[in-house]
Formats: C-alpha cells, structure tokens, sequence
C-alpha cells in the first residue's frame, strides 16, 4: 500500500467525523491587536465577572484593605501625629515628685528631730525647643503619608503583575487544552487507521509521543495558572476573579506627558517621600542645635520639721536645676543630626534618578510592546495557514506527519507569543499609567 493510498484513507476517515470535530488544527486565533484573544468561555467569564477599569480598581481596593502595610504606616502616621501634639505641652516632661523622711530615733538620741520634705519639680523647654520638636513629628507624619502612597504604588505593580501572571496562564492553558484534544483526535483516528493496515507504526508511535507531550504541557499549564491565581488571591482575597486590563490600550497622552518628566518627576510618591525624609532630617537638626543642654528643671519644696518648742516647724520654698552643656553630651547628637541629613540629601537624588530612569523605561516598553503585538499576530496568523497548509500536504501524502504535527505545534506556539504580547501591551500601558501618577 502506497503512502497516497494511507493519506486517501486517512482522508475519508477525517471527512467522516461530524462536523462539530472535523479536521484537528487548533482552534486558537490572533484577533486584531487592539482585541484580546479568548475562547468563548473565557469571554462569557469576562463579560460576568470584569467591568473594564472599574474592575482593575475594585482589585487594587481590595488588595490595599488587605495590604498589612498600610496598616502599619497608618499606625505610625498616627503615633506622629500623637507626638506633634504632646510636644505642644507647656513642659518638656512629666512633673518629678520627690519626698524625703528624717528622724534622730534611728541612731539612737532620741530627741525628737523629724523632718518631712517633698518637692514637685518640671523640666522646661529650651529656648524654641518646643517648636523644633512638634516640627519633627509634624515632618514624620507628612513624610508617611507619602510612604503610604509608594506603598499604595508598589501594591498597584504587584496586583497588575499577578492579573498579568494569571491571564497569561489562562492563555497557556486554553493553548494546551487545545493542542491536547487536537492530538487525542487524531491519534484516534490513526490508530484506527493502523489497526486495518492503513497506517504505519512510526506515525502511530509518532502521535502518541505528541499526545503525551502536550498532555504534559497541560498538566504544567494548570499548574502554572494554579499557582498564579494563588498568588493573585494572596493579595486581592480569596476568590478574586481577574480583572480584566484590556481596557488599558490608549497611552498617547500619558506618552505625551514624558515629554518633560521634570515636574512628573518631583511629583512621584518616592521622590516626595525621600523629600519628606530630608524635611525630617532637617528638623531633626534644627532640634539638636536648640537641645544644647540638658533640660532645666523648676520645682516647689514643703518642708515640715518636728522639733521641741521649735517655732519653725513648717517651710515652703523654690527650687531650679540648671545641667551644664556638656561635649560628652552634645556632640554625639549633633553628628547624628548632620549623618542623618547627608543620608537623606543622598537617597533623595538617588530617588530623582530612579525614578527619572523608570519613566524612560517604561515609555520605551509601551513602545517596544506596541510594536511586538503587532509583529507576533502578523507571525501568528501566518503559522497558522502554514500548518493548514502543511496539515494539507500530509493529507494527501506529500509530506510526512512530522512535519505536520510541527507545523502545527509552531502554530500553537506562535498563538500563545501572540497573546502573551498582547497581554504585555496592556501591561505595559497601566504600568506606565502608574508610573506618571494617571488615574487608573
């Protein structure tokens, strides 16, 4: 039996199977690149479950009420606010009691010498050392409210890579599955065909290792997406359903912007944070040069004495302690001042170039994605009519299954790259909508 007589055979037996499963090429197709590609289902959840950007936001407000972050920062915001507030008491510190007993019974005369002496003391504030230290703890509650709109920032990254992660196995997944029920087809039918004698036994060994392999690849994909949606639900709650980011396709005027970063760039949560920090430091100077001493203390003294026929039994005094400035003292707390400015003064134009260096980043990662998309859908679609056309030639015996089965597994392949791209255009436009501060 000649290899056309095979492929008649094989060809009759595909033209046989109802309609609904005839032929065994994937099923999977590039859309144009301003559409997302989906099986039905996947589109039917969409439709359901996703409702564009609010959808998106919906995520990352859920993500943020979960974040143990933000819980943290928003403590500490608090607690700074606490201090402003303390330092504008009258006192630097809490009053000092202090009390005191004596009595000549205890070493024997006996006499009749008692003495009780008790003293409410107060330390006093410096000259503008209030002021400096409410200034402190007004720069560190500013300087955490930024610290939570980074933290607010970084989150927003996270969700949208994990949405990413999670559509991308989706679409691995839809890719497998295919493949898989493409192969278990027709090795059917070319078992089929070699149990009569129609078919050789290389092809039917052939398309078993490529059934086994894809079913492998199925089994890695469902894996993967397990995974990814586990890691979605780690931040958004359990039971979060991707949302869906194709709405995200229109940078031009984000784009736009990046013309002159500058003014973009001094209003970035980093730059104004690692700003806020400098303040900080700056009043954290201002406090040591006004703490230049110790703080002086101011207090009232009761003195009762209990003496025979004594007419001064009872007095009533002041007192002051004034602690002299002291190097041992002084010093450390000033070069920790000056240390903590420089450090700051640093990472704030280390903070300046970062973001300056993102921003270009992403522009040229919008620009590069937009022109990937396009390429891989344009290779996509053109795998595809080769593995028709070479699913075509097998059919009629001019070239062999391998060469089929690898024309279409490229086709496959090449699907997948398609929507991965597409998928990193619409991550690439929300990453740098988060980068320049757009409203999501």
């Amino acid at each position: 039996m000649n290899i056309r007589h095979i492929a008649a055979v094989l060809w009759l037996a595909l033209t046989s199977y109802p309609a609904s499963a005839q032929g065994w090429s994937t099923s999977i197709s590039v859309s144009p690149p301003a559409d997302d590609a989906a099986p039905a289902s996947a589109q039917a959840e969409g439709q359901a479950g996703h409702g564009g950007r609010a959808a998106f936001r919906n995520a990352l407000r859920s993500a943020w009420s979960l974040d143990p972050a933000r819980a943290e920062l928003q403590t500490r915001r608090h607690s700074a606010d606490a201090r402003a507030s303390a330092a504008g008491g009258w006192f630097a510190g809490g009053p000092v009691v202090s009390g005191s007993y004596m009595d000549d019974h205890f070493i024997g005369t006996n006499i009749g010498y008692t003495t009780y002496q008790g003293a409410v003391s107060v330390p006093l504030w410096l000259p503008g050392q209030g002021s400096a230290t409410q200034h402190v703890a007004q720069a560190q509650a500013s300087t955490l409210e930024d610290q939570l709109a980074v933290e607010r920032m970084a989150l927003s990254i996270r969700v949208l890579d994990a949405t990413a992660a999670v559509r991308i196995a989706r679409d691995r997944l839809d890719a497998a599955h295919t493949l898989y029920v493409d192969m278990q087809h027709l090795e059917g039918m070319i078992s089929h065909a070699a149990g009569v004698g129609e078919a050789a036994s290389a092809d039917v060994q052939q398309i078993r290792a490529a059934t086994a392999t894809a079913q492998n690849a199925l089994r890695l994909a469902q894996e993967e997406q397990a995974n990814a949606r586990a890691t979605l639900e780690s931040l958004c709650g359990a039971g979060m359903q991707e949302p869906d980011i194709s709405f995200y396709d229109a940078p031009t005027l984000t784009l736009s912007r990046l013309n002159d970063p500058q003014d973009m760039i001094e209003q970035d949560p980093r730059v104004r944070a690692a700003r806020g920090a400098v303040k900080v430091a700056e009043a954290n100077l201002d406090l040591a040069r006004r703490s230049f001493m110790p703080n002086p203390e101011i207090g009232v003294d009761a003195i009762h004495e209990g003496q025979y026929q004594s007419p001064w039994d009872n007095r009533v005094g002041f007192h002051v302690s004034v602690p002299l400035p002291s190097d041992v003292r002084n010093v450390p707390i000033m070069t920790q001042a000056r240390d903590q400015m420089s450090t700051a003064t640093g990472q704030l134009e280390q903070a300046r170039r970062m973001v300056r260096l993102e921003l270009q980043r992403v522009r040229e990662r919008v620009m590069a994605a937009q022109g990937t998309r396009l390429a891989l859908a344009d290779a996509a679609a053109n795998l595809r009519h080769r593995a028709d056309a070479e699913e075509k030639a097998w059919r009629t015996g001019e070239h062999a299954l391998d060469v089929a089965l690898r024309a279409r597994q490229d086709a496959v392949r090449a699907a997948l790259d398609a929507s991965r791209a597409q998928t990193e255009w619409h991550v690439a436009v929300l990453r740098l909508m988060i980068a320049t501060g757009d409203e999501l």
